[in-house]
């Protein structure tokens, strides 16, 4: 037996299986590159599920971690320490919103915002029967709050009776959202760029729309960032490309780079009148590691223009993406932002492409029912770019 077949054998010995994992062992990662226990490469167009931004083995984040595990991990949130002003800081100055909450992950993001938003609502009329618009074909997490306003019946329907007072319209429809609207509802949550639903940038149209409603009724406008956040779409936050502030946002992935890290910021309407001393916490979120992986992530993102790095390179990116829809009768649309990219694929198996391309050497993600799924690291180059449509190429050729 390979030592990479029995560390699969002995992990699914011990871990609950809730992930049919792919038969790949990875040991280590460089730049934009991973390498499994058998000295395999692979071309990494995934990045953890869009959170390895800086790719692997930066020296200035290694550094910047390494660090603070000498100095301090953890103290609880009774106490102050300087990397949590730091980080903080740098979020507010990066989303231009008034406040930041530190969690462990997107999911409790979601969590934090949902409860913010209902607390606010709760302060202006003392009732608890205000309701929340979510939207069909969403995805916020798999905690029974964050479960309750991801629109996917999938996922849902084991574990239900979930989170009451949700209400769902539908993503890019203004008139499907405003029929939904109430005098009890408080908040409408709906992720900028739709990741795990099949990569649906909001059409700009529409959330303007959303927004101006919000206004109308006072009702917070929720923005799911954590995937399509971060500079992934060649903005810092998707929202910008809208010209559209959410009155709450919620972040994670890119956040910490691989530390277990999200964080939901609220403008400054919602922070003055939502959650006080005592409604909210958490015990690891926001701690001094974390902090300092956010911090640096944001210095790193700055010093080395990843931002802009994102949006030079993109359109090549869609370029190459958009002469493989062209070539091949069974891929049938590009859709996406920047280096959130999905390719739809008719008739054909979209796990065999996935698998396939792992044969290859080459990481690429699924999302929704039928769409090849592009989240690079963001420093990819254009050379990263042609190497991957060679590979993927010869998949799309033995698939077809």
């Amino acid at each position: 037996m390979s030592n990479a077949q029995q560390i699969m054998n002995e992990t699914e010995q011990y871990v609950l299986h809730t992930y049919n994992r792919f038969p790949v062992v990875f040991e280590r990662g460089e730049g934009v590159r991973l390498y499994d226990v058998n000295g395999k490469e692979y071309l990494d167009f995934g990045a953890g599920i869009a959170v390895f931004a800086l790719g692997y083995g930066n020296s200035t984040f290694n550094k910047a971690v390494k660090g603070q595990i000498d100095r301090l991990v953890h103290t609880s949130n009774l106490f102050y320490h300087e990397p949590l002003r730091d980080a903080a800081r740098k979020v507010i100055e990066h989303t231009g919103m008034s406040k930041v909450f530190f969690t462990n992950s997107g999911a409790e993001a979601i969590e934090g915002a949902i409860k913010a938003a209902r607390k606010y609502a709760y302060l202006k009329d003392g009732s608890n029967d205000h309701e929340i618009i979510a939207m069909n074909q969403s995805f916020h997490g798999r905690t029974i709050g964050a479960l309750s306003v991801t629109g996917n019946a999938h996922y849902q329907d084991p574990f239900r009776p979930l989170m009451g007072g949700v209400r769902f319209a539908d993503f890019n429809d203004f008139e499907s959202v405003r029929a939904q609207v109430t005098d009890k509802t408080c908040a409408i949550l709906l992720e900028t760029v739709q990741g795990e639903g099949g990569i649906y940038p909001a059409d700009p149209g529409f959330l303007t729309s959303v927004r101006k409603l919000c206004d109308e009724k006072d009702i917070l406008l929720i923005l799911d960032e954590i995937q399509c956040g971060m500079g992934r779409t060649g903005h810092w936050f998707a929202c910008e490309a809208y010209n559209v502030k959410p009155d709450i946002m919620t972040a994670a992935k890119a956040l910490g780079c691989g530390i277990p890290v999200g964080a939901f910021v609220l403008n400054e309407k919602a922070a003055a009148k939502s959650l006080e001393a005592g409604d909210h916490g958490t015990t690891y979120g926001g701690n001094p590691l974390a902090c300092a992986a956010v911090s640096t992530v944001f210095d790193i993102f700055d010093q080395e223009k990843i931002v802009e790095h994102v949006a030079q390179t993109a359109p090549y990116l869609e370029e190459k993406l958009d002469a493989l829809v062209s070539e091949y009768s069974f891929l049938t649309q590009r859709r996406g932002m920047g280096f959130m990219q999905g390719i739809v694929v008719e008739g054909k198996p979209v796990g065999e492409i996935v698998r396939a391309a792992l044969e290859e050497g080459l990481v690429i993600l699924s999302a929704g029912r039928n769409v090849l799924r592009l989240v690079p690291p963001l420093i990819i180059e254009k050379a990263d770019i042609d190497e991957m449509v060679m590979k993927l190429e010869r998949v799309l050729g033995r698939v077809g």
